[in-house]
């Protein structure tokens, strides 16, 4: 087997997780957590590692996923940031450019895109690179296995990473364990969230990896099930509630135990319904 090691950095804010992947001359990063603060801890982690970070890959849009971004650069000026696709940096900039527009980048000024009325803003064209490839390899040979073929579920366009030598499967934010998942999308989007979760547990019934969410502790792969169940309860809840409160007690009397019940669930009860 391939040398190989993860850590998994298991953020506070969004309940959101990076991961670490190693061998003995290198360290690839996947994903940046929900701000600098927890950032500037990760890099520290990364840092007491003692190689290079050479890349970090940022699975998909959502900023509690690339916020820590300038940190890495900063702690490591060599680090090479990428995506899978054009798409993905497009959601990236699209998604700061509005945050910018609505106040929301004040405690991040530093993510604060680059224009000509903010010359040292981040440079995000320049400083995200896309991937020609369908694979990210380590120093010593280990290979990540990228997927981005997937149609638009809990956002637009996301990658789930395969490590054979692990037996692991990130499924990134197709899966939310013990975490109430972001919900404030389509129905057309819900439906294929459901679809996909189905053809994962198709795929990995044979080999069943460890499955490592964008949020929460990994799983095995009964955690698809997991998911699919909670997507389907959301559905029934918020279809029959008569508030925005009672949608919010069902929800969590249902899944006491999942976090972000304050933030995540909020937008997602608000999103389907009415006040």
């Amino acid at each position: 087997m391939t040398n190989i090691n993860l850590k998994v950095y298991h953020g506070v804010e969004a309940t959101v997780n990076a991961y670490i992947f190693s061998d003995d001359k290198s360290i690839v990063l996947v994903d940046g957590l929900r701000n600098s603060e927890e950032a500037t801890q990760l890099a520290n982690q990364i840092k007491a590692e003692g190689k290079p970070l050479t890349h970090m890959l940022i699975t998909h849009g959502h900023p509690d996923h690339y916020t820590g971004m300038n940190v890495m650069k900063q702690e490591f000026p060599d680090v090479q940031i990428v995506v899978t696709t054009d798409e993905i940096k497009k959601d990236i900039i699209g998604f700061s450019t509005w945050m910018e527009s609505v106040g929301w980048l004040e405690k991040e000024p530093a993510l604060k895109p680059k224009s000509a009325t903010n010359p040292n803003g981040f440079d995000y064209e320049s400083q995200i690179s896309v991937l020609n490839s369908k694979q990210l390899q380590l120093a010593e040979g280990a290979i990540l296995e990228l997927n981005s073929d997937y149609s638009a579920a809990e956002c637009e366009h996301l990658t789930t990473i395969f490590s054979k030598d692990l037996n692991a499967f990130f499924a990134n934010d197709f899966i939310y364990n013990g975490v109430h998942p972001w919900l404030a999308i389509s129905q057309e989007n819900i439906e294929n969230w459901k679809k996909q979760l189905q053809e994962f547990k198709s795929t990995f019934v044979q080999n069943q990896p460890t499955v490592y969410g964008g949020h929460g502790k990994p799983a095995d792969v009964s955690v698809f099930d997991k998911q699919l169940k909670y997507i389907t309860d959301f559905e029934g809840v918020v279809a029959n509630a008569t508030s925005r409160e009672e949608a919010m007690q069902k929800m969590q009397d249902l899944y006491p135990d999942y976090t972000q019940a304050d933030f995540l669930l909020v937008y997602s009860v608000n999103a389907f319904v009415a006040e």
